[in-house]
């Protein structure tokens, strides 16, 4: 196996190699939109459409920001995250009344709930004209943009099934919803949806359970980068995850630097190669 040298707008299931792809996506969102105009070129996408809604103070997100870029054989929107000096303000809150699921299904986080349905108009209105010949559709994000792009490949497929998602690859993606939506994902993404989990990445265990839950499909890299399909339950987990809630700003070295999306697109390359 090698690193891809171009993106194959021609799958339509999983594979590491899209796995790395749909990573460098997620990296491209926190470009400038010339930047993602440019590099979507050089991918060969000759569309590509900007999603943005800022927010007033004191909300502590303070805007959402995606991006969307078809060609005539597939569609991705990549959903940016967020700066770690900012995971204090959304991680660590599980007090925050929660917001009703898609189509009355569970409930969602009610900071990341609300970002999406900010864009998420745009989103599905692109996505719907975009997809003009038949092409795949992916989302894709890292950190707070991972949650939000589960969150609308879930209430795409559940307000409108047709307009399901081929896939959904998240990075380093933390807890945006209860059980019983986690649930109806993973029935609904069978075989769609692959969450990315980068060793000692703290993010993913917020914000904590039981009120939130994730969904399946895990791929965790552990320290020496082999892939697994399962975590398991690392010594020192809940002291690090006591520690994260106290002041997420303050994160072991190790979870903070595991969590960069750089730190997952070198060890999906590494794992290529």
């Amino acid at each position: 196996m090698s690193v891809p040298s171009a993106l194959d707008h021609q799958v339509t299931g999983y594979s590491l190699a899209h796995a790395y792809w749909m990573a460098r996506a997620a990296r491209l969102a926190y470009e400038n939109p010339a930047e993602v105009e440019r590099q979507a070129r050089d991918w060969g996408f000759d569309r590509v459409r900007h999603h943005e809604s800022l927010f007033e103070p004191p909300f502590a997100l303070e805007d959402t920001q995606a991006y969307t870029m078809a060609s005539d054989r597939m569609i991705v929107t990549a959903f940016r995250g967020t700066e770690p000096a900012l995971i204090r303000d959304w991680l660590s809150d599980a007090a925050t009344p929660p917001w009703p699921g898609p189509a009355r299904t569970g409930y969602m986080h009610y900071g990341f709930a609300e970002a999406l349905d900010s864009v998420y108009p745009g989103v599905r209105e692109t996505v719907a004209g975009f997809r003009d010949g038949g092409q795949t559709v992916w989302f894709t994000g890292h950190s707070l943009g991972g949650a939000l792009a589960m969150l609308a490949g879930c209430r795409m497929y559940l307000e409108e099934p047709r307009l399901r998602a081929d896939g959904v690859y998240t990075y380093g993606q933390p807890r945006a919803c209860d059980r019983v939506l986690a649930a109806a994902v993973n029935k609904g993404f069978k075989d769609r949806l692959f969450r990315f989990v980068n060793n000692d990445d703290v993010v993913p265990l917020l914000p904590p359970e039981p009120a939130y839950a994730h969904t399946d499909a895990l791929r965790w890299f552990d320290a020496k980068g082999t892939l697994h399909t399962s975590m398991p339950r690392l010594a020192g987990a809940a002291d690090r995850l006591r520690g994260a809630v106290a002041d997420p700003v303050a994160l072991p070295s190790g979870g903070v630097r595991d969590h960069f999306i750089d730190a997952y697109v070198t060890v999906l390359e590494r794992s290529l190669q």
